[in-house]
């Protein structure tokens, strides 16, 4: 890897020294600075586009030129007649200023070539085929190459740090609400720009009043030929490993018209090359944002899905995934529009995990632990959502989506553990929600308007886990608290839980617009929650009867039959100041919470008020480049499940014991976010840093019989605090991208172990350097190195995590016929426990396609050529560090049809 970094810094040297630069100022005819005129500089002798530049506020341009060269200068600024010239080149630098007139034919205007990128007030706009050099298949091939996009390792895309929350192609949302769909499946021969709007605004009637800082959504603009026509790919293919077959079929189809549009993707392979993951799919919201969202509470309807392991296909034995989905969208008038997706997604994954647990307090007498787990999980999950707006003229518009959500879950595990012994587990969930969102938005005049959002969520969820535990002995002690019939060949434990959600969430928003500067909200709202949860533990004997068991602690408590009610009314006002580059928001929301819960005919209940103060202040440099300091206070508050007096099984080794008595917590929250985006220079920076204090936050009291950890919950009276930045640096220089990321963190807090309390403190750092080149004709690369260290502080023992994981991706379109494509990654992690762990994985593939308009393709990809047969997982929690090995696939080869419609 050294010797690779050291050829490519050497070839980056020399091409600087072949290099001149032109450097000038762009003016009118009365000298006045131009900004964001567009110069371009196309090579006389390659009629290529070699080099462009977008003037600063200054009017000043710099363009990286070879030497001893002929090429056209191109200069064009709306309103003004397109300056072009013949330029040579030496050996030296050149400065030339150009002055530019009106014109008044701007129809005869004709470019030729187009800029690579353009603004145009809040929008940036990529020209998609002046970044792509012919290896790109799909739309993440074009994004990564991109200056200020991203696409992390999630597949989702970021642009300035900050996350896209919409996809849409030709204006039409594409599967509203995630937007890897789109990064996998559209294909890159379709693009022909992509649109960067910030400050997006859902409803433009609001788009003036609203704080959309933080919005940010992508547009899809597809070539001619490729409007009002289906267009797309189907790819099938099929392979072996020595001990296993692999086969990938994946059609994807699109057509989009001004009046509907219709996108298809389908998706059936064991290549572990899931469209979506099952964390994907959790976090698939359709779109939906709670009308409380900026409120200052948060109530926690909680989280009683299945503990899946995580399942992404370099952590797998064995991964099956069918998907069919689709996404439509039909404008019947002017006025109206209608839009939805649907998707079923099926998986079978196949994980095996080796872990060694060595517990942080020696102090606490809790052994060491090696595991040995096998694990089947199997999961269908079905989305259907259906939108209609209605926007009947520029002063209404009314909004209502539905959005429905079924699942059938299930995961089997077999353990095996130097502690307890070999235990049996089983677990299946069929949970099922309906999401529903009524927005309505009246202008009544230039002065006033008013907006109501309603959103009401129906979920219901019932988890059952059984677990069989083998040796008796090793379990006794926890056994005997429980109340297990001990005269039994093994422990044979199940519970059945249920958990009913019913949520309003309302609020009614005015706006005053008081003048040109400055307006002023007032807010209405209420949240009112309701949660039902009933849970029975009971032991399977060998004779095949139920036995209700009496916990010996507890006060003999192994059930649940709990009802949950919460309400916030609140009324809010902000106020909005714009003086010159600065923005001012204050705001203050006041709160009359009522909550309580129901147990066994007990009741507990609270009332109280509280003052939510929250605060914004926005520098405005530039258009763009923007300093903002945000503060605001919030409440929290936990689900019923962690208020539930009865025992409540996570697993065998974790079990939980609510508060009916638990209150809220605070949370102080200021954060600092710096963006800039330079077309002068090719620089883009994003920096953070956020500060977080919790009052009286939930925690909970640990106690260990061997290594099963029963959990007492309480409100805890020491505050916790966490730390942080993190920094993203690129700039572009020629054909070069240069890149670096940086995230440091530290937190503090309380934690309670058998009796004790102490103080967990983690302090960690990540720095990512990068370095990719984007050259129209020659082979590509991407270098990255991750540089990761973890300092935790736990209860006395102190230990360091450090992870050093350099990788490499080269690319390469030969003769205008072939693709080869390769990644290499290593990695190497610290392991306190024993001896550093390494690992690395080798992909590569090559295709041939007759041109790059030719139908057919075909592809040979060879996955893991290294045949590493396990991947390592380092880590630490509140109690105990551990290292973690995933076994996963072996080294396999696919032969792969690809056909373009």
């Amino acid at each position: 890897m050294q010797k690779q970094l050291t050829i490519i810094l050497a070839f980056l040297v020399s091409l600087g020294y072949s290099q001149i630069k032109l450097q000038g100022v762009v003016k009118d005819s009365i000298g006045t600075p131009l900004e964001l005129a567009n110069v371009v500089a196309i090579n006389q002798e390659t009629s290529a586009l070699e080099s462009y530049g977008i003037t600063n506020d200054k009017g000043k341009f710099i363009l990286s030129l070879s030497k001893n060269s002929t090429y056209k200068l191109q200069v064009s600024y709306i309103g003004m007649k397109t300056h072009e010239e013949i330029l040579d080149t030496t050996t030296e630098d050149i400065d030339k200023d150009i002055s530019m007139v009106l014109d008044n034919q701007l129809d005869a205007v004709e470019l030729t070539y187009e800029m690579p990128v353009t603004i145009s007030g809040d929008t940036l706009i990529y020209n998609a085929d002046s970044f792509k050099n012919g290896t790109e298949r799909k739309l993440e091939d074009i994004l990564e190459k991109l200056p200020g996009v991203e696409v992390n390792d999630e597949g989702q895309i970021e642009v300035e740090g900050q996350r896209v929350s919409k996809v849409m192609v030709e204006g039409k949302d594409f599967f509203d609400g995630d937007s890897k769909l789109a990064t996998k499946n559209i294909p890159s021969n379709a693009v022909d720009k992509v649109q960067v709007l910030k400050n997006y605004a859902e409803v433009g009637q609001l788009s003036g009043v609203t704080n959309n800082q933080d919005n940010y959504a992508i547009n899809i603009k597809l070539k001619e030929g490729k409007k009002s026509f289906w267009f797309g790919n189907v790819t099938a293919g099929g392979g072996a490993s020595t001990d296993n077959e692999f086969y990938v079929f994946q059609p994807k189809l699109f057509y989009y018209s001004p009046k509907y549009s219709i996108n298809l993707i389908g998706d059936l392979n064991n290549t572990g090359e899931p469209a979506l993951t099952r964390s994907d799919l959790r976090g698939f919201g359709g779109g939906f944002r709670p009308p409380s969202r900026d409120s200052g509470t948060n109530l926690s309807l909680g989280n009683n899905s299945l503990g899946f392991l995580a399942t992404q296909n370099n952590r797998a034995q064995d991964i099956e995934n069918k998907l069919a989905s689709g996404n439509f969208s039909y404008s019947p008038t002017k006025a109206l529009d209608i839009s939805g997706f649907g998707i079923f997604n099926s998986s079978r994954i196949d994980i095996r995990q080796k872990r060694s647990v060595q517990y942080t307090n020696p102090n606490f007498g809790i052994p060491d632990e090696e595991t040995d787990q096998m694990t089947t999980q199997r999961s269908d999950i079905g989305l259907l959502k259906l939108s209609t707006s209605y926007k009947p003229n520029v002063n209404n518009q009314l909004d209502y989506d539905v959005l429905g959500r079924v699942t059938k879950e299930s995961q089997e595990q077999n353990l095996f553990s130097s502690v307890i012994g070999n235990t049996n587990e089983f677990e299946d969930n069929t949970p099922y929600s309906i999401n529903q969102n009524l927005n309505y938005y009246y202008t009544l005049n230039n002065n006033n308007i008013f907006a109501l959002e309603v959103q009401h969520l129906l979920q219901d969820e019932d988890p059952f886990y059984n677990a069989i535990l083998e040796d008796k002995d090793n379990y006794e002690s926890i056994a005997d608290n429980l109340g297990l019939d001990p005269d039994q060949i093994g422990y044979n434990v199940n519970q059945n839980r249920r958990v009913k959600s019913n949520q309003m969430d309302a609020k009614l928003d005015y706006w005053n617009i008081l003048n040109d500067r400055s307006n002023i909200n007032f807010t209405l709202g209420a949240m009112v929650s309701q949660q039902d949860f009933n849970s029975n533990l009971f032991q399977l004997l060998d004779d095949g009867t139920n036995f209700d068991p009496v916990p010996i602690d507890n006060d003999g408590l192994d059930t649940n039959d709990t009802q949950y009610n919460f309400s916030d009314y609140y009324l809010g006002l902000k106020y909005t100041l714009k003086s010159g580059i600065f923005t001012f928001i204050p705001g203050v929301s006041a709160h009359a919470y009522r909550y309580g819960n129901e147990q066994f005919g007990v009741e507990t209940q609270d009332n109280f008020g509280l003052v939510l103060p929250s605060f914004e202040t926005r520098i405005q440099f530039k258009k763009s480049e923007s300093l903002t300091l945000r503060y605001n206070m919030r409440n929290q508050f936990t689900d019923v499940t962690r208020l539930a007096s009865g025992i409540v099984l996570n697993s065998f080794n974790s079990i939980n014991i609510g508060n009916p008595e638990l209150q809220n917590a605070v949370t102080n929250n200021v954060s600092l976010f710096y963006r800039s985006f330079n077309l002068f220079n090719y620089t883009n920076v994003f920096a953070s840093v956020t500060y977080s204090n919790a009052v009286d936050q939930i925690r909970s009291i640990a106690d260990f019989e061997s290594v099963v950890r029963t959990n007492n919950f309480f409100n805890s009276g020491f505050a916790d605090e966490s730390v942080t930045s993190f920094g993203r640096v690129q700039r572009t220089f020629g054909k070069f991208r240069l890149s670096l990321n940086a995230r440091v963190s530290y937190s503090k807090f309380n934690q309670f172990v058998q009796g004790e309390r102490s103080i967990n403190e983690s302090f960690s750092q990540s720095y990512t350097p990068e370095i990719r080149s984007n050259f129209k004709e020659a082979p590509n690369f991407r270098i990255r190195y991750r540089y990761a260290v973890n300092n935790n502080e736990q209860g006395g023992r102190t230990t360091k995590f450090t992870t050093n994981a350099p990788s490499i991706d080269f690319d390469a379109y030969i003769w205008k016929k072939f693709t080869f494509l390769t990644d290499y990654t290593y990695n190497r992690q610290s392991n306190p426990n024993g001896s550093p762990q390494e690992f690395e994985i080798w992909n590569a593939s090559l295709s041939y396609r007759k041109n790059r308009d030719a139908k057919w393709e075909y592809t040979i990809k060879a996955t893991n050529l290294l045949n590493t047969t396990r991947q390592v997982q380092n880590g630490n929690n509140n109690v105990s560090v551990f290292a973690s090995e995933y076994f996963i696939q072996p080294r396999f080869v696919t032969f792969r049809l690809r056909y373009e419609i």
